[in-house]
């Protein structure tokens, strides 16, 4: 009888004694969490992983720790170098924030995370399957939209350096009006849709921000590969209009880039909040 009456008491004890280690974990976690963020902002990479892994260890469910290990990976991601140990960091940030979208997945830093780390490792069309699947989120990002037309623009403009070059030509940047028939026929056949997407998306993040003057520079590339595509039938007038809307972008780009660094330069001094509420 006495056995018996004492399980429960043991159980109770247990269970505090198993609260209070729990505890105890997302405390340690806590701290590596914090010490962390101390390294990556100081740039000591490396330990920032350590830390942030040993939180998520400690924690598995402590909020924002899956992030920044994944985000402290594509820290060391260099853009444009496919070496196997930089592709392993890639895929490695890549797998942390699929964990985060696992279980919230419309985290948008974690689907902007995964976005720009296959931009960053030349997987254009992941990079966007993946800005649009932040559009889906957040139809209102600008950044998301500029980004497609950028990765639309920078293939077209390779398929067209290409097939100029296998003619024994330059791109001019003006339509190229000296094409042969074969290298248009190519051209159009590869760049018509790319050049279609591409300026409905820069518009598209113009829309939402009309300042947006990187964006405006682009539409003024798009607008010369525009006129690639002319050869197939515009002719010279077509071309030209072309020509005359990428330079009109063009000045508009200056201009608005130039009233946008007055205007930043124009602030109040010092600390501001932006709009994550993080310190500037």
């Amino acid at each position: 009888m006495n056995r018996i009456a004492r399980f429960p008491v043991l159980a109770a004890a247990f269970l505090a004694m198993l609260t209070m280690m729990t505890g105890c974990s997302r405390l340690k976690a806590r701290d590596q969490l914090n010490k962390g963020v101390a390294a990556y902002k100081n740039a000591k990479y490396e330990e920032a992983i350590g830390h942030f892994q040993n939180a998520v260890n400690l924690d598995p469910n402590l909020p924002m720790a899956r992030l920044y290990l994944a985000t402290a990976y594509a820290q060391q991601v260099v853009p444009d170098l496919t070496t196997p140990e930089n592709l392993k960091s890639a895929n490695l940030a890549i797998q942390g924030f699929q964990e985060v979208l696992d279980k919230d997945p419309k985290d948008i830093s974690s689907l902007k995370g995964i976005a720009g780390l296959y931009f960053q490792i030349d997987q254009f069309d992941k990079a966007k399957e993946w800005q649009q699947k932040v559009l889906a989120v957040d139809p209102q990002d600008a950044e998301a939209a500029y980004t497609i037309g950028v990765i639309d623009w920078g293939i077209a403009h390779k398929n067209a350096v290409q097939a100029l070059s296998e003619a024994g030509l330059q791109d001019g940047g003006d339509g190229n009006p000296k094409m042969p028939k074969p290298v248009c026929q190519k051209i159009v056949a590869q760049n018509t849709p790319l050049v279609n997407e591409g300026m409905q998306y820069l518009m598209k993040a113009l829309e939402i921000r009309p300042n947006y003057d990187d964006a405006m520079s682009y539409v003024n590339l798009m607008y010369r590969r525009k006129a690639d595509l002319e050869c197939a039938g515009g002719g010279d007038k077509a071309r030209k209009e072309d020509i005359d809307q990428a330079l009109e972008w063009s000045h508009k780009s200056l201009g608005t880039r130039k009233a946008n660094e007055e205007k930043k330069n124009n602030r109040p001094g010092g600390i501001v909040m932006d709009g994550a509420g993080n310190m500037k």
